[in-house]
């Protein structure tokens, strides 16, 4: 082969592998997430390029009338809503979590915390060895909270990785009050509005009852197992569904600018203080 042959041949292969011949920017990968990217393209952007992971964690459990899957959908399709404004990939979507109360209901799945625990802290040590620096959690489960936290904690002093626990619904209390002039709920106005940004057509208002809900009750005035309903109000005569599109819009948009400006934040402050570069 003569020697100007071999020259575009390795021209071209360098063009290919940067994905300049493409047309792909070869500073974005050409996709976020860990389940469809390969493991060369993954070894040349992680740590040199991206240094954050979005971590979306769930459960099945009921929620009115929205999808079983709510807690999962949420974190998932905000994942990729916001991860390249943070410039991170996405790790998959743990789907399971714990929800022993809620267990009785139909399609229910519950893990014990005794299993989930360890479980998630090895799935972050597994991001960890990849050498991700920062590991965002997006929670979308109440019930998950205490295990992340043990287990960010854990990790994150043993790994010397920095992580981030987010329950967005508790994040977005402001946006809640400020789109529906009132407090939320679990499978309230609230992940009803954001899930109808997300799934509409899996949206069922025609089978909303407002019997459905309860008033979560105020400290420890009283506990139910199975809980009582699926709609769980954090204030007596607050928090319903509305089922309204423009306001479903208008709280997705908010929560994600929200979500995505804590990272933002808290990333800049680890950085100021030089921990674990």
């Amino acid at each position: 082969m003569k020697k100007k042959h071999v020259s575009a041949i390795v021209v071209l292969s360098i063009l290919l592998l940067n994905g300049s011949f493409t047309g792909q920017n070869p500073d974005v990968p050409s996709t976020r997430e860990m389940n469809l990217i390969t493991w060369q393209e993954f070894s040349r952007f992680v740590p040199e390029k991206i240094e954050t992971v979005l971590l979306p964690v769930g459960s099945i459990e009921p929620h009115g009338v929205i999808p079983n899957g709510t807690d999962n959908l949420a974190p998932q399709a905000m994942s990729r809503e916001i991860a390249p404004r943070v410039d991170a990939l996405i790790a998959p979507t743990l789907n399971y979590g714990i929800t022993e109360t809620m267990a009785a209901y139909p399609g229910a799945v519950s893990v014990r915390a005794d299993s989930y625990a360890p479980f998630i802290a090895d799935i972050l040590r597994g991001l960890a060895a990849n050498r991700f620096k920062n590991i965002i959690i997006l929670n979308g489960h109440g019930g998950n909270t205490a295990a992340l936290k043990q287990a960010a904690t854990t990790v994150s002093n043993q790994c010397r990785v920095r992580i981030l626990v987010v329950n967005w619904w508790s994040l977005a209390s402001e946006d809640t009050l400020a789109v529906f002039d009132q407090n939320g709920g679990h499978a309230g106005n609230n992940e009803t509005a954001y899930m109808q940004a997300v799934v509409p057509e899996h949206i069922h208002p025609e089978q909303y009852d407002p019997e459905m809900a309860v008033v979560n009750p105020v400290g420890n005035a009283w506990y139910a197992v199975p809980v009582a309903a699926s709609i769980l109000l954090y204030e007596k005569g607050q928090g319903y569904p509305t089922f309204d599109r423009k306001q479903a819009e208008e709280y997705f948009r908010r929560v994600n600018d929200r979500v995505t400006n804590l990272i933002q934040e808290i990333i800049r402050k680890w950085d100021k203080a030089g921990l674990y570069r």
